[in-house]
């Protein structure tokens, strides 16, 4: 090989984990901009302590369901740790799903709690669902729900529940599910 066609190939090689970290970030500066202009999940930006945000979980099943999602935890605005959500579901479902999910801390106890490491919400909790047709008892905490229009111009009912609310917006998929099932969260600090 000549000398300019190695220098660009090891230039092109040492430029990509750059690239793939880059378009990491962009991903979850995406998904906070959805919530933060989907209805009342935008308010709650400006009055909790933190909040963790997955991109993408992705949740399927026949008659036994799982799902997944990686996401980062933020305090304020400053990114201070990763975490992952899994979930294993029992009952009458078919068929697979994805979607985004937030969940905002109230205050540094809530916090405290869900980064202690292994972190769980009960199979009877609830979110608000922000996207029309998503159902609202698919995911974890909040004790009402409701949604209208899409991702964008959404309005939403949600409150904190034990120090946490979460928002979930819909991304495609279809599944038919009567079962039961918790979300355990894993944390790792920066």
């Amino acid at each position: 090989m000549t000398l300019p066609i190695r220098t660009s190939l090891l230039l092109l090689l040492l430029a990509l984990p750059f690239a793939s970290v880059e378009a990491e970030d962009d991903k979850y500066a995406d998904t906070i901009k959805v919530f933060q202009n989907a209805g009342e999940s935008g308010s709650f930006f400006g009055n909790s302590y933190g909040y963790a945000v997955f991109p993408t979980i992705g949740k399927g099943g026949i008659g036994i369901g799982g799902a997944y999602g990686k996401g980062r935890v933020y305090v304020g605005d400053k990114y201070v740790g990763d975490t992952s959500m899994t979930q294993l579901t029992l009952g009458l479902q078919l068929g697979g799903q994805a979607y985004s999910q937030i969940i905002f801390f109230e205050d540094k106890r809530a916090f405290d709690e869900f980064t202690t490491g292994n972190f769980e919400f009960g199979a009877q909790a609830t979110a608000v669902a922000i996207t029309a047709g998503v159902s609202a008892g698919a995911s974890t905490a909040g004790s009402s729900a409701g949604a209208s229009g899409g991702k964008n111009n959404a309005t939403t009912v949600g409150q904190y529940q034990k120090g946490m609310a979460v928002f979930t917006v819909a991304k495609g998929g279809l599944m038919y599910e009567a079962s039961i099932g918790g979300q355990k969260f894993s944390y790792t600090a920066k």
